[in-house]
């Protein structure tokens, strides 16, 4: 199946026109999305609605492009912008290219992750500018073999593994690489995230970030395993998610100027 889109496809900014998602690409063996086209979201008016920030019992926004047991697709030279709720998720599937992808949302837009996986395998994300008001990329329980390469990102919250440990039956993460990657006024360079007093028992191994470079980052390396963002949350804390074989090379800050 191939995909081409040139120009800009807007989302409708009605929230009842939605059922759940904008764009839903499911049970796809070999897919292509080029084009150089942008997905256009059209968030702005949808975020006041957004309540998942502020409690665990709330309604999703539409994410812009869903991929769901997909296998072997290539996605490139495309664009996302202000999506109402994550720009890209991909969820349960494997042998997928993310190459020269552009994602940009305000720093202020409550949710709207760069690219969202869970629960998939091989996936890579290279040479690709993202900047928002959440992660640039967020990486959930169940994924292995997952490659960042080559990817800029800011604003945003940086490259985060997690939450994990928040549901019950999450599986674990195994097998990370982020190389050669750049982040640039974010609250959060690499994040590992976990819940506490998890109620499934996993972990998360065999990370390597490498070849990183930080500017103005406020937590450039950030390891949180009390993760709760809500104003109620467990007073006794027993941790859960195991986390081990995490390397951190040549992690750096801004090269000096050359006078």
């Amino acid at each position: 199946m191939v995909m081409q889109l040139k120009g800009q496809l807007l989302a409708s900014t009605h929230l009842e026109a939605y059922t759940q998602n904008w764009i839903d690409f499911q049970y796809i063996n070999g897919l292509v999305i080029s084009g150089g086209g942008i997905f256009n979201g059209q968030g702005a008016s949808a975020w006041p609605h957004n309540q998942c920030p502020k409690t665990r019992i709330c309604k999703l926004l539409p994410v812009n492009l869903v991929f769901s047991f997909v296998t072997n697709a290539t996605i490139s030279g495309i664009s996302s912008i202000n999506s109402k709720l994550f720009h890209f998720q991909i969820f349960e599937s494997r042998d997928i290219t993310l190459d020269s992808i552009r994602i940009s949302a305000p720093g202020d837009s409550p949710n709207t992750d760069g690219i969202h996986i869970a629960d998939s395998t091989n996936i890579q994300v290279t040479n690709s500018v993202i900047g928002t008001g959440d992660d640039c990329i967020s990486i959930g329980p169940g994924c292995t073999n997952l490659t960042i390469l080559n990817v800029a990102c800011g604003p945003g919250h940086g490259i985060s593994v997690g939450s994990l440990g928040k549901n019950a039956n999450e599986k674990d993460v195994n097998g990370l690489a982020v190389r050669k990657c750049t982040f640039t006024g974010t609250t959060n360079g690499l994040r590992i995230k976990t819940w506490p007093s998890s109620p499934a028992r996993l972990q998360a191994t065999g990370f390597l970030f490498e070849d990183i470079i930080m500017n103005n980052v406020y937590n450039p390396i950030i390891i949180d395993q009390n993760y709760c963002p809500y104003a109620n949350c467990p007073e006794t804390v027993i941790l859960l998610v195991k986390i081990k074989d995490i390397k951190f090379r040549n992690i750096t800050g801004p090269l000096p100027l050359q006078l």
